[in-house]
């Protein structure tokens, strides 16, 4: 099984931004955890702040992974254009915030990419990409 994790804009800072929010931890040290928990899956992971990029990757990932996994970061609430790419590829995706998006400004809590996904996971910490992970595999057997 394939599974890509797109992360997007800031999340490269995981570990150093706002520990108290997003927790202390890299997401390359967190990568590791899930390839050790989940030893038979192929993982791919991709991030950038550069909104373009993501949506390449998207498109590039979605027609041949068994699942992504998105957090679009800021552009969730921002980029028709990533949603849009979501809804163009047959792969399935879910969503997945560190943060309770639903519990922080206002703005947050409009997703341009929420309705393209099968699910979304929020506020759960880095936890929702495992979380993530076990419902795709859940669903492929």
């Amino acid at each position: 099984m394939k599974i890509a994790i797109i992360n997007g804009p800031n999340l490269n800072l995981l570990g150093t931004r706002e520990p108290e929010v997003y927790g202390n931890e890299t997401f390359e040290t967190y990568l590791e955890k899930l390839k050790t928990i989940f030893p038979t899956i192929e993982f791919t992971y991709f991030q950038s702040n550069v909104e373009g990029e993501l949506i390449n990757t998207i498109q590039e990932y979605g027609f041949s992974y068994d699942s992504i996994i998105l957090n679009p970061g800021g552009y969730t609430h921002t980029s028709v254009a990533i949603g849009d790419a979501v809804a163009a590829i047959t792969t399935k995706v879910i969503e997945v915030h560190i943060s309770n998006i639903f519990g922080r400004e206002e703005f947050r809590k409009n997703s341009h990419t929420s309705a393209k996904c099968i699910g979304v996971i929020s506020g759960l910490g880095l936890k929702g990409y495992e979380l993530a992970i076990r419902a795709i595999v859940g669903n492929m057997q």
